[in-house]
């Protein structure tokens, strides 16, 4: 299981859709306070539609207290990798491995550089064309998990469908 991880997020819809998502690839979601929004808004639930029993939401007050608990799993090989637009390296640089921690920051400012300058080496970027700021953060996402899925192979997700009525001939 990959954890997805929102440092301060701010806007509630985003937050929604990221736990859709998450609820549909067995993903945990790790929200770290302050939160610009409260999880019982309306418009978060909206956004997570029915999903939200199927997800694992775990808060934080702080990044550290986010440390403390996930010390466990981080000491026993667990990386953590640090999206910004600030990396020097793609998200598709780096070998993600079940366990693993994917770092986002708040909508409005990202992650801290301080944050950033201690993990430089595990901090990765979505190219993007232009001078545009970044990408919405539900997408931002979406791309880095579905990235580390597909390098274990999408382990346990469902790979096939199928047409009401039968197959096609």
């Amino acid at each position: 299981m990959f954890n997805i991880v929102l440092l301060e997020p701010e806007i509630p819809q985003n937050t929604g859709n990221i736990a859709r998502t998450c609820a549909a690839t067995n993903t945990a979601l790790h929200l770290i306070k302050p939160l610009g929004f409260s999880l019982d808004e309306k418009s978060l639930r909206r956004a997570g539609l029915d999903y939200w029993d199927k997800v694992t939401v775990k808060v934080y007050e702080n990044l550290s207290d986010f440390y403390e608990q996930n010390k466990e799993n981080i000491s026993a090989g667990a990386n953590l990798y640090f999206a910004s637009t600030k990396a020097a390296k793609t998200y598709v640089d780096v070998q993600y491995k079940d366990g693993d921690y994917i770092v986002f920051g708040k909508e409005t400012k990202g992650i801290d550089e301080a944050i950033l300058r201690e993990n430089y080496d595990r901090t990765v970027r979505i190219p993007m064309w232009g001078a545009l700021r970044s990408l919405n953060l539900s997408n931002s996402v979406a791309i880095i998990l579905y990235e580390a899925l597909r390098q274990n192979g999408f382990d346990k997700l469902t790979l096939t469908g199928k047409l009401r009525g039968g197959p096609m001939n």
